[in-house]
């Protein structure tokens, strides 16, 4: 009978309950076989390498990876193995772009186990892909259309009960309910004792119900006030960009003279995924004279209706301002989309498409 092949395993990784029970699995599947076997642990980054505000995610993914080696090593050790005599590593991948669906991420996994001739990948039951939302069967049904071998670990999982008791963040449970809370009493005027009870109710309704999906990062009590200050400042602004906006938009209309020349442009901008992102698509959107139409990666789609609103989105004011929010005045000072080359005009000039028609059939009257 032949011998059977040594694994060469690939093993996604997160912070999970389950995640030294994975390893534990991994490493005894490695060192039970014979040959050469491999197993590689890699952490799927869920940010951009180089985008503000995400060296903390970098240390906390390599620190990550670090405690693994650790767990790894003691497993040989308790085996009476030499960890040189196995192949054991550890890789941050994915800090090229960003990914959002499964499929990329299965995309991404698959090329990694390619490129290292890996034919087997181990998965937490736990594993959670983006933010605080589990995505592991999508994620396996992706994988299923590869070569590879797909299997999870057999490890003892929590009740649903102990997760939902385990998993209470009480940073993200303050700051919802604090934002939830002040947000019902603007509504209701501060005007009584039953508006006192009934916001204390409902923001902790909200908070409860919305803690494990409503932060990318956890808030903070050190930078958490600084970026409310800097949004403080930033709001002034936004309102003057919009009067300002409103004005020439309202001209353009009353005075039939001047020419609306709407076109669909890409502008790439760097002001990182999650709030961030969402916070400049929807500033634009406020200011007259453009719509962000969809984004994708950090590719914002704007229509724009005239060509001063072009002119102040690839001048980036919206998105240094954002980065100010966000990262504080050092990240401000960062080239304008233009500067960079990362703005395209998507549609051709209008009156290029009325020529080529009168070209046509401009004889026939």
């Amino acid at each position: 009978m032949a011998a059977e092949e040594a694994p060469r395993l690939v093993v996604p990784v997160q912070r999970s309950v389950t995640l030294r029970q994975t390893v534990d699995y991994a490493m005894a599947e490695v060192l039970a076989a014979d040959g050469e076997p491999t197993v590689h642990f890699v952490f799927m980054a869920t940010w951009r390498g180089g985008d503000p505000g995400t060296d903390a995610d970098r240390d906390r993914a390599e620190a990550l990876l670090d405690q693994i080696r650790i767990w790894a090593r003691y497993e040989c050790e308790e085996a009476g193995v030499n960890p040189e005599t196995i192949e054991i590593e550890t890789a941050l991948i994915g800090l090229e772009s960003y990914l959002f669906s499964p499929d990329e991420y299965a995309d991404l996994l698959t090329s990694y186990a390619a490129d290292h001739d890996l034919d087997r990948v181990v998965v937490d039951p736990e594993y959670s892909l983006v933010g605080h939302t589990t995505l592991l069967q999508p994620l396996e049904f992706e994988l299923e259309r590869s070569k590879l071998a797909i299997e999870e670990a057999p490890v003892d999982r929590p009740t649903r009960r102990d997760r939902l008791v385990s998993r209470p963040n009480l940073p993200r449970f303050l700051a919802l309910f604090g934002v939830s809370f002040l947000f019902y009493q603007i509504l209701g005027g501060f005007s009584g004792t039953f508006d006192l009870v009934t916001g204390i109710a409902t923001a902790a309704i909200v908070a409860i119900t919305l803690d494990s999906v409503s932060f990318y990062r956890d808030p903070t009590l050190v930078d958490s006030p600084k970026r409310i200050l800097r949004g403080v400042v930033y709001v002034p602004y936004l309102l003057y960009e919009i009067v300002v906006s409103n004005l020439v938009v309202a001209r353009l209309i009353l005075d039939p003279r001047l020419d609306i020349d709407p076109r669909l442009t890409k502008v790439r901008v760097f002001v990182g995924s999650g709030f961030p992102l969402t916070t400049l698509a929807n500033s634009i959107t406020l200011t007259p004279g453009t719509l962000t139409v969809t984004a994708e990666d950090q590719e914002l789609y704007v229509h724009s209706l005239a060509p001063f609103a072009r002119e102040g989105l690839f001048d980036g004011s919206l998105e240094r301002w954002v980065r100010f929010v966000f990262y504080g005045r050092e990240a401000a000072r960062f080239p304008s989309p233009r500067e960079r080359g990362d703005t395209e005009v998507l549609q051709e000039p209008s009156d290029a498409a009325s020529t080529d028609a009168d070209e046509s059939g401009g004889e026939e009257r």
